[in-house]
């Protein structure tokens, strides 16, 4: 349903170092760079799926509920992409293991990014699907809509 999420973000050059490490361990790339921006999606592919916008201004990432699940093609590019997300300056929000409660096979970790974006890695892809942004949770409620 997507064709791309954009992410505004206060440094460009240590964001992009750090989804530079944590979308490769999922097997995705850099596959644009901008004098402001830079892009990420699918090897072979010029297609950016998330877009990150250098801001000269304070970055507010959403509020609780929001969060960005990447598919990963196994387990153990779950547990290569929580690695290399704190490594690049992330920060754990959930260690790598099964989350039952979503699914008997579910297993995902949670980090933040840099400027505080809710990420998450998640194996298996639902039916196969191996397209890169899977779901994107805005936390709406009744007295928003």
């Amino acid at each position: 349903m997507l064709g791309h999420l954009s992410f505004g973000v206060s440094n460009l050059e240590r964001s992009a170092a750090f989804y530079d490490a944590s979308m490769a361990a999922l097997g995705y790339v850099r596959v644009f760079t901008g004098p402001d921006s830079v892009g990420y999606g699918l090897p072979g592919t010029q297609n950016d799926r998330l877009l990150l916008i250098r801001q000269s201004g304070p970055v507010t990432p959403p509020g609780a509920g929001f969060h960005l699940a990447f598919i990963a093609p196994s387990r153990l590019a779950v547990d290569r992409f929580h690695s290399a997300a704190l490594q690049f300056g992330g920060l754990d929000s959930g260690a790598p293991g099964l989350r039952t409660q979503y699914g008997p096979d579910y297993y995902a970790a949670f980090v933040l990014d840099p400027d505080g974006y809710k990420l998450e890695a998640k194996h298996p892809p639902p039916e196969g699907d191996l397209r890169p942004l899977e779901h994107v949770s805005f936390g709406l409620n009744r007295h928003m809509l």
